[in-house]
């Protein structure tokens, strides 16, 4: 099974006011393809801070962390655009639809950042984004603003965006954390099928019956608990 996520004495240091403060401590991780990882831990314990590494939206002060093969600790922005673009689909708590877009349009967005082979036109971005939503069971709502929709049907639309760019992993943040029972269940099943179908799933959830049938990391003072991880 291949490496996906390698991550290798990950250390991410903030300067604030000038004092400095360490957000990850050494922190080891790896995620193989085809795996559903849950990480969690306490409020501070650096969740936040290795998603935001993951998700390639920051790099680490000292460590390796490869991303499908390619080392990105020492990227330029442009270089990480290029990678969070063509190997990652986001998903957030908070839904992160924009508001004045059509459904369809909401999802079709994230194809406008891909360039060289993978660039598509309208027509094809619009039929991936269609597709997608029927994989989610929104086909009947493309039209629809988000706002016309419930919590569980934006957050579909969400994962329906997340998938367009046919990513390599979904990392998602806490995405049951504004929903129902109910609409928990039905996306936790969603994410499940998704990773069955073998897209690798990296969630960061404070809800433990969430992390049924996934392998759970936890995380406390910025180093991930021994014993937990392989």
């Amino acid at each position: 099974m291949q490496n996906l996520v390698n991550g290798k004495e990950l250390w991410k240091t903030y300067d604030l006011g000038g004092v400095k403060v360490n957000a990850l401590r050494g922190l080891n991780i790896t995620v193989d393809e085809g795996e559903f990882v849950s990480i969690m831990g306490p409020s501070g314990s650096g969740k936040s801070t290795l998603m935001n590494l993951i998700g390639c939206l920051d790099t680490p002060t000292e460590g390796e962390l490869t991303i499908d093969g390619r080392e990105i600790s020492s990227m330029k922005e442009s270089e990480l655009t290029k990678v969070r673009a063509e190997k990652i689909g986001f998903i957030f708590q908070t839904f992160n639809l924009l508001p004045a877009l059509s459904v369809r349009d909401n999802v079709e967005f994230p194809m406008r950042n891909l360039s060289g082979d993978k660039k598509l036109n309208k027509s094809a971005r619009r039929a991936r984004a269609e597709e997608c939503l029927e994989c989610v069971g929104l086909g009947h709502r493309l039209d629809h603003l988000p706002a016309k929709l419930s919590g569980g049907e934006r957050q579909r639309v969400a994962i329906a965006r997340a998938l367009v760019n046919k990513p390599k992993f979904i990392l998602a943040d806490e995405p049951t954390g504004n929903l129902d029972t109910e609409s928990t269940e039905n996306i936790m099943k969603l994410l499940h099928d998704i990773n069955d179908m073998g897209t690798t799933v990296i969630m960061v959830t404070h809800d433990v019956e969430t992390t049924e049938n996934t392998r759970i990391l936890r995380i406390r003072d910025g180093v991930i608990e021994p014993n937990k991880e392989g």
